[in-house]
């Protein structure tokens, strides 16, 4: 089974319509045991690092059943490894495999008002599915999710709103089969290229001359020259937790070269990451593959939404929530690779 489990691991830790980063996680049941990916590892490092670790499966569902969602779960002699903050999650379903991805092309429709409606349009009455509004990753999205398994324990397939989707099943076939039904019954295009502005050398020089270079993704250029992408940074930036735990709460947005260089001069802040209007997005160090991973991702997102199309972003104290949680603050440690 492990094997298995690794080589799909990998597999889709690979795909960055299905994976971004530390995003993500698989677990498989065996002999009373949960084995679940570590908070922090990639699932594309499967078979070159050990990125899993065992739990108590009956301790789990012990708190399950008394409702007790906040449970540490009991790790298993011989591992260093933290487990996942969605532990609870992979052991409400009594799947076999359960599979947790942030997968681009359903992360499209979830992050729009009429969501519910549009599971409901491309999942039909035939689909053994269901679905929770948007609750914080761990203790609070587990107690959602056991109430719609409650009403529907069938189900092996959740749709998690402004978060991504769960699969569950015997065997990798059987989940891998259930995700790539659903990816496909959401699939969309991607819009034709905006008009972008181009980068002048003046504005580049400024930049560089105060420690700024341009974030080597292509496509997340556009954030910033495309002024049909630059206009949703500062309305729709939070559209999901990962992006939030690992590029912060809000865009550092200027609408000129020249304004960010003087507030720099000024001696004002210098972050990480920059949108500069009409010039492109850049950073002061390298951000790495995470980051750039959360980057793209974003954008692979809002480059299938129809124009003008209405998103719900998270809320203020959705924001809080997630930067303020010690849980998140250990993964955005561990995501420096």
């Amino acid at each position: 089974m492990r094997a298995q489990v690794t080589d799909y691991c990998a597999h889709i830790g690979a795909d960055p319509l299905l994976v971004q980063g530390a995003g993500g996680n698989v677990s498989w049941k065996e002999d009373g045991t949960l084995w679940i990916k570590a908070s922090g590892k990639w699932l594309a490092n499967a078979w070159n690092e050990d990125i899993f670790v065992p739990v108590e499966l009956q301790q789990l569902r012990g708190a399950i059943a008394s409702d007790d969602f906040n449970a540490t779960p009991r790790t298993l002699p011989g591992s260093r490894l933290r487990p996942s903050i969605e532990t609870m999650l992979h052991a409400l379903f009594e799947h076999p495999i359960v599979v947790h991805v942030h997968a681009v092309e359903i992360l499209v429709h979830l992050v729009r008002p009429d969501a519910e409606a549009s599971i409901r349009a491309r999942m039909g009455p035939d689909t053994h599915w269901i679905e929770t509004a948007y609750h914080k990753p761990g203790p609070d999205l587990a107690s959602a999710l056991k109430a719609a398994l409650t009403e529907r324990p069938s189900a092996n397939v959740a749709f998690l709103q402004n978060h991504g989707v769960v699969a569950g099943g015997a065997s990798i076939a059987e989940v891998s089969s259930t995700l790539s039904t659903a990816i496909e019954r959401f699939k969309c295009p991607v819009r034709a290229k905006p008009p972008v502005r181009a980068s002048d050398s003046v504005s580049l020089g400024m930049l560089a001359e105060n420690g700024y270079q341009p974030v080597p993704v292509p496509d997340v250029q556009e954030l910033a020259t495309a002024p049909a992408y630059f206009d949703q940074l500062g309305k729709n930036w939070a559209l999901y937790p990962d992006h939030v735990v690992f590029l912060g709460a809000a865009p550092h947005m200027f609408e000129s070269a020249e304004t960010i260089c003087k507030t720099i001069q000024r001696g004002g802040q210098r972050p990480e990451l920059i949108f500069v209007k009409g010039a492109g997005v850049f950073e002061r160090e390298p951000l790495g593959a995470g980051k750039y991973a959360y980057l793209q991702c974003y954008y692979d997102v809002l480059s299938r939404q129809p124009g003008n199309t209405e998103l719900v972003p998270l809320t203020d104290d959705d924001i809080s929530a997630l930067l303020n949680w010690d849980a998140e603050k250990f993964r955005q440690a561990s995501n420096a690779a």
